[in-house]
């Protein structure tokens, strides 16, 4: 009998080769196995507007995929988007059965299956669900949190919590190994965001410096509430040539917002944290990693606005006067703290991650 559990992790780990590439669409791999349950076809979604996961595993396995069946970590579309409907490819290419891990939520797309029933294939859904809502947790929050960006926290740390030393310096807790994955990260994000305290004093560029040129550079922002941000900051500096924004309080004076504007920084003014991840929204960011400081952490954690948490622990003790990687939050008694899934935990070099959705 074919281990489709063990063929969905190959069509998860090709899903991955499209990150950075393919938002806002979900990230798809996708394997077709012959009448004897042998591969003869893989592929993933690799570019935006490109051929979908599906069509590329299918255009792999040519005839042999005839009486086969496809495994893949997404219900198949059931539109004309950019690409034809995956359900007219299916059937076309002579698949008898479809393994899928993940409904497709998005109402345009989904009802794939059952038209895929309707044509005489057999269909089986769920297999490695938990994992594929994982790998595409910021296309689902698209329609889960429809008012606000899908929001990322991630922090490196000291093994005792501090995000800096008592001198405020924090380059670098981490290793390079580390620094290497924040920079995959951010390639497939709509943003990249820290608090105004972390701007002043690390003057971050922001931007991804990895292997992996996004498909568009994520959004800059600085949360900032007095909007007290120097001009000479490297994010502001390169505002014309980067898109940047700074959201700041609705109180902000006409002369520090006139200074930030004149940088080409978009500015957002906002009664609150909420409102003003709702304005990014409204301009178009679904997702954003903040990267801190303490004081945004705890912020977002206090307000419940954090989805999943990027956390890097580093081997290394900076004591008390460290800088505490989550700030201004009093916290909650231990039998109302929620628990949160762990979805992922990898050494980073000498560094460990640990990846933990909310709920």
């Amino acid at each position: 009998m074919t281990d489709h559990a063990g063929v969905m992790q190959r069509a998860l780990d090709l899903a991955w080769r499209g990150w950075g590439r393919v938002h806002p669409n979900p990230l798809v791999g996708a394997v077709v196995l012959d009448r004897a349950g042998d591969v003869v076809g893989e592929g993933w979604h690799a570019e935006y507007g490109g051929h979908h996961g599906e069509r590329v595993a299918l255009d792999a396995a040519g005839e042999r995929a005839r009486g086969g069946t496809l495994v893949v970590s997404l219900e198949p579309c059931n539109h004309l988007g950019k690409q034809p409907p995956c359900t007219e490819t299916i059937v076309a290419a002579g698949i008898t059965r479809v393994v899928y891990a993940l409904d497709d939520p998005n109402p345009a797309a989904a009802g794939g299956a059952g038209t895929l029933r309707a044509a005489g294939v057999a269909v089986d859904a769920g297999v490695r669900q938990a994992e594929a809502a994982a790998q595409n947790a910021q296309f689902l929050g698209r329609w889960r949190t429809p008012d606000r960006p899908w929001v990322a926290l991630k922090l490196a740390t000291s093994m005792d919590g501090r995000i800096a030393d008592r001198s405020g310096r924090s380059r670098w807790i981490s290793g390079e190994p580390a620094r290497e994955y924040v920079h995959w990260l951010r390639a497939g994000m709509d943003a990249i965001g820290v608090g105004g305290a972390t701007a002043r004093a690390d003057d971050p560029s922001l931007t991804v410096r990895g292997a992996i040129e996004p498909r568009t550079a994520p959004l800059r922002v600085v949360f900032d509430r007095a909007g007290n941000l120097p001009t000479t900051l490297r994010v502001l500096q390169t505002a014309a040539a980067q898109p940047t924004c700074v959201v700041a309080g609705a109180l902000l004076s006409g002369e520090r917002a006139a200074a930030i504007e004149a940088t080409s920084a978009r500015l957002i003014r906002s009664q609150s944290l909420r409102a003003g991840l709702a304005a990014l929204r409204r301009a178009g960011v679904a997702s954003i990693l903040v990267e801190g400081g303490g004081q945004l952490a705890g912020a977002l954690l206090a307000e419940g606005l954090v989805d999943r948490f990027y956390w890097i622990q580093s081997p290394l003790w900076l004591g008390e006067r460290g800088v505490p990687a989550v700030g201004g939050w009093s916290g909650v008694e231990l039998a109302s703290a929620e628990r949160w899934t762990v979805v992922e935990r990898r050494a980073l070099g000498a560094d460990t991650l640990l990846v933990a959705d909310r709920g």
